[in-house]
């Protein structure tokens, strides 16, 4: 049975090699050869087939895990973006893009992550979507041993020291600063909690709450609480006995939901912030809609779905019919540092892994059609970290729920902390 295996594999790695899809040198364009995830053949949906095809993977939370319901309109609205892109004309006239046939999902668990991306990875030439903090966390080794240049579908502040990951928008730790300092000038806090999920994505919040706490002199407390709307027990219990001014909430939209309900159906009269994660426009249909109405706010990265920038009016015309949800805002706008890579990467005349990476050194800006400032885009110096994030309030008229009440800003917290390591090794 081993030999057997062993030697299903050697044809299947050998055809693969023929054709020009999986090659373990990545010798790219340079070497006369096909680099990984790169054919000189069309794609399988070509819109011109004497162009060739650049594979991009994606893994995604898209059946059972606590975020499938953003997941899913993040992976269809780059399917979207990146037909948009082969319908213009492609990379560089010489190549058009494909993000449909690799495509796994994560169940938003990070050994389920390791294994799809094992899958898949000499596949493709990058992941134009690698969904989760903790998820990429388990990858990210493998990313930078293959030079696999991916688009996280997350914020945390880890990514500001991986070359191989280009970040969109501030990250969560960000994000948190200027939530709390925001709440400043429009609440006066005294106190602040953080509630959060475990790793990454909560934990790199509360350590921006904490310092932006620390720095306005304020009582800092937090607590890390599972994922699960039925598994918030201790965090709602938590939150009515101490009573903060201000909780930071960093988890899945249900587990948001069901806190801030039943904390304020048990009297408690704070203000909540979530971060961008822990809305989704489902949640006005609920039972703790009321509440989410008279206390929660929504910390983003970016504009919501119905903002007027020309990548938003391109997205929605890309995306007739569907029902408006910012994981389609999120997922068309971390698809443009990819393209503007690749295109530098084909204009540099070097198609593999290591051209890509290369292109990534160079962007100083990316043209996100008005998404986000240009500036969010700079990936060729090292020490940049784009400090810029929006507050929404609930808004049952808009077409996301949510409506901008501060747009882009950085609070005095955020613009004067440097960052010398992720965020969330300092909670």
């Amino acid at each position: 049975m081993k030999s057997r295996y062993v030697i299903g594999l050697i044809a299947i790695a050998a055809l693969l090699s023929a054709c020009g899809v999986f090659r373990g040198d990545d010798q790219g364009s340079e070497g006369g050869a096909q680099a990984q995830g790169v054919t000189s053949e069309p794609c399988p949906s070509a819109v011109d087939s004497n162009k060739g095809c650049i594979y991009l993977g994606t893994i995604s939370d898209l059946t059972s895990g606590p975020f499938a319901a953003l997941a899913v309109p993040i992976t269809n609205a780059q399917k979207a973006f990146w037909a948009r892109v082969n319908k213009a004309g492609g990379i560089g006239g010489k190549y058009e893009v494909d993000v449909t046939r690799y495509v796994k999902d994560n169940k938003y668990n990070p050994e389920v992550h390791r294994q799809v991306y094992n899958e898949i990875k000499d596949q493709v030439l990058g992941l134009a979507q690698t969904l989760g903090s903790p998820t990429t966390a388990a990858i990210i080794a493998d990313l930078k041993a293959n030079n696999i240049v991916s688009a996280p579908a997350s914020w945390t502040s880890a990514w500001e020291f991986e070359d191989v990951i280009i970040e969109t928008g501030s990250n969560y730790c960000v994000e948190a600063m200027n939530s709390v300092d925001y709440a400043m000038e429009a609440y006066k806090p005294k106190s602040v909690m953080a509630v959060h999920l475990a790793g990454d994505y909560g934990a790199d919040a509360a350590a921006g709450a904490k310092v932006a706490a620390e720095r306005n002199g304020l009582t800092f407390t937090h607590m890390e609480t599972p994922s699960g709307a039925t598994e918030q027990g201790r965090a709602i219990t938590e939150i009515t006995k101490t009573k903060p001014d201000l909780v930071i909430l960093t988890t899945g939209p249900a587990d948001a939901a069901t806190i801030i309900g039943q904390t304020a159906a048990a009297g408690y009269k704070g203000r909540f912030i979530g971060t961008g994660p822990t809305w989704n426009p489902a949640l006005l249909q609920s039972p703790a809609a009321p509440a989410l109405k008279a206390l929660y706010e929504q910390s983003a990265p970016g504009k919501p779905w119905d903002a007027d920038t020309p990548g938003h009016k391109a997205m929605r015309d890309a995306l007739p019919g569907v029902t408006p949800n910012d994981g389609y805002t999120s997922g068309w706008a971390w698809a443009y540092p990819m393209k503007a890579a690749l295109d530098a990467m084909v204009a540099g005349g070097d198609v593999s892994r290591k051209g890509l990476l290369a292109a990534v050194k160079t962007l100083k800006t990316v043209d996100y059609e008005g998404m986000l400032p240009p500036e969010a885009g700079n990936y060729a110096d090292t020490t940049a970290v784009f400090r810029q994030t929006l507050i929404n309030k609930v808004d049952d008229k808009s077409e996301t729920g949510v409506t901008i009440v501060k747009d882009f800003y950085t609070g005095p917290t955020a613009q004067s902390y440097t960052f010398d390591g992720p965020c969330f090794s300092k909670l």
